[in-house]
């Protein structure tokens, strides 16, 4: 289980970002659904607020790898291939912690990559999370079973990294990254 690592993805900038220990670590481009937020079945909103990874599928898949009911199907796509846009490179499924995510692992609420990397930026998901293939490739790697990922509606903070003891995050309350308490403490 990774308790050490926690994902932060901010709707409002339609960016995500790794914290390692409290620190900010690395954060990527990525894209939520162009329908908006929610966790109502049958629909094809990002469900907002705190989830696990609860499977992480595609390790050793080239990059653009297609899936399909998250099995590979042969095909590898290049980025902006013209056609369909299915799911690529990696799967991270996620499971919602509350209430008001509570569906995501039966709704299948990825972050995955995806071929239609140019609408990264920019909502144009179907609710799932996507992201570059190099991006979902890394975060794949970074990341393990168990590890917290938050869907915040606001942004994320451009703050520098929190050393342990220096009062930053005492100082800056309303700064604090998306709820998650900036500093080993989280």
């Amino acid at each position: 289980m990774d308790m050490g690592n926690k994902v932060l993805v901010s709707v409002r900038d339609q960016r995500m970002m790794i914290l390692k220990e409290g620190l900010p670590v690395k954060s990527y481009p990525v894209s939520t659904s162009k329908f908006g937020l929610g966790d109502r079945p049958g629909s094809m909103y990002t469900p907002l607020g705190t989830m696990r990874i609860a499977r992480k599928i595609g390790e050793g898949a080239p990059s653009g790898a297609v899936f399909k009911s998250r099995r590979r199907t042969g095909e590898i796509l290049r980025p902006n291939s013209p056609g369909r846009d299915p799911i690529v490179s990696r799967i991270i499924w996620l499971k919602g912690m509350e209430h008001k995510n509570r569906n995501a692992y039966r709704r299948y609420i990825y972050i995955h990559g995806t071929p239609e990397e140019r609408t990264i930026g920019r909502p144009a998901s179907y609710g799932c999370i996507r992201m570059r293939s190099r991006d979902i490739i890394d975060l794949y790697r970074r990341v393990g079973v168990g590890a917290e990922v938050k869907v915040i509606r606001g942004p994320l903070y451009r703050i520098p990294p929190v050393v342990p003891g220096d009062g930053y995050a005492e100082r800056q309350p309303g700064r604090v990254l998306g709820g998650f308490r900036a500093g080993p403490s989280i």
